[in-house]
C-alpha cells in the first residue's frame, strides 16, 4: 500500500507540473567524490582541554566539516560546501544502519528504527565577510567574527578579520594572510615557549614557509622582522637536531656492525633497541663494549 501511494503521488505531481513544464519521476542523482577538508570528531574525554583551546574548540565541540577559504568564500562555494555536509551526513547513516545490520530501505513504515546520527555542523572560515553568504542563509552574529546560520542548516561562518586579537582565536588567525597573519605570527612569537600553540604551529609553519613575509607596510618592519629571526632560529635549531638524530643513527648502525663483526647475534628486539636509542653517550659506551665483547649481554647488560 505505501508503494502504491508513493508511485500514485510522484506520477500525479510528475503529470501535473507536465502541464507547464518538463518533469520527469524517479531521476537519478550522481553525487561527484567531494572530499571534507577537516572532519572533527570530538573526544568526550577530553573535554577539559577542548574548553582551553579557545575559539576552536568551541566550533570542535560537536562533530564539525572545517571548510578553510584563503580568500573570502563566494555563494556557490558555500553551496558545495553545503553539499559535502548533506552527503556526509547520509553516509554516516548508511554506515550506522550497515554497523546495526538494519535493512537499507527508508521507505518502508514498518521497517525497524534507523540509528540515530548526528547532523554535523560546517564550519566556514575566510579571511573577509561574505555578505550575500551572511543574507541567503539568514546568519546572525553569536559573538565577534562568529555568525550562525538558519539553525536547520548548522552551519557557522568565521570571518577572520573581525575575530578580536586574542590568544583565544590565534590558532584560527593564524589561517589569515598579509596583516591577518602578520599580527598572528608576533602573538604566537610572544607566547611561552611551552604554548600548546607553539607546539601545534611552529613545525607547520616552518615546513610551509609561511613565516618570512615580506611587510605590507613601513610600520611592520619591526614585527616582520622579529618575527624573520624567529623563524630563522627555530630552523637552525630545527637542522640541529635533525643533524643530532642523523649522528646518533649513524652511531647506532655502528653498534649493530660491531656485534656483526664480532659474530654475535643480534635478536629483532635488542636490534629495535639499539635503533630507538638517542643517547650518544649511551651509544657510545655500547660501541666501545661491542667491540671487545663476546656475547650481547656485555653490550646491552645496562638496559633494563
Amino acid at each position: 500500500m505505501h508503494n502504491r501511494s508513493d508511485q500514485f503521488s510522484k506520477n500525479l505531481l510528475r503529470d501535473g507540473l507536465s502541464l507547464v513544464s518538463s518533469a520527469e519521476t524517479e531521476v537519478e542523482v550522481l553525487a561527484a567524490t567531494q572530499k571534507i577538508d577537516v572532519y572533527s570528531v570530538p573526544d568526550p574525554a577530553r573535554q577539559a582541554e577542548r574548553a582551553g583551546m579557545g575559539l576552536l574548540g568551541e566550533l570542535s565541540a560537536e562533530p564539525s566539516l572545517f571548510e578553510p577559504f584563503h580568500r573570502t568564500p563566494s555563494l556557490r562555494q558555500i553551496r558545495q560546501c553545503l553539499r559535502k555536509q548533506l552527503t556526509w551526513h547520509h553516509e554516516l547513516e548508511r554506515r550506522a544502519r550497515s554497523a546495526a545490520g538494519s535493512a537499507a530501505p527508508d521507505e518502508d513504515v514498518d521497517a525497524p528504527p534507523q540509528p540515530a546520527v548526528d547532523f554535523p555542523a560546517l564550519v566556514v572560515i575566510g579571511p573577509g565577510r561574505p555578505e550575500t553568504v551572511l543574507e541567503a542563509y539568514r546568519c546572525e552574529p553569536v559573538q565577534p567574527g562568529v555568525y550562525h546560520a538558519v539553525p536547520g542548516l548548522s552551519m557557522r561562518v568565521v570571518v577572520l578579520a573581525e575575530l578580536p586579537r586574542t590568544r583565544a582565536t590565534l590558532l584560527l588567525r593564524l589561517l589569515g594572510s598579509g596583516r591577518l597573519l602578520r599580527e598572528a605570527l608576533a602573538d604566537l612569537a610572544a607566547l611561552p615557549d611551552d604554548a600548546w600553540e607553539k607546539s601545534i604551529a611552529k613545525p607547520l609553519l616552518v615546513h610551509f614557509r609561511l613565516g618570512g613575509q615580506e611587510p605590507a607596510t613601513d610600520k611592520e618592519d619591526e614585527v616582520s622582522a622579529e618575527i624573520r629571526a624567529w623563524f630563522e632560529d627555530y630552523e637552525r635549531k630545527l637542522r640541529a637536531e635533525e643533524r643530532k638524530e642523523g649522528r646518533t643513527e649513524e652511531a647506532a648502525r655502528a653498534v649493530l656492525t660491531a656485534l656483526r663483526v664480532r659474530g654475535i647475534a643480534v635478536p629483532d628486539e635488542a636490534r629495535e633497541r639499539i635503533l630507538a636509542e638517542k643517547n650518544p653517550e649511551i651509544l657510545e659506551r655500547w660501541l666501545e663494549r661491542a667491540i671487545v665483547a663476546a656475547s650481547l649481554a656485555e653490550v646491552l647488560d645496562d638496559l633494563s
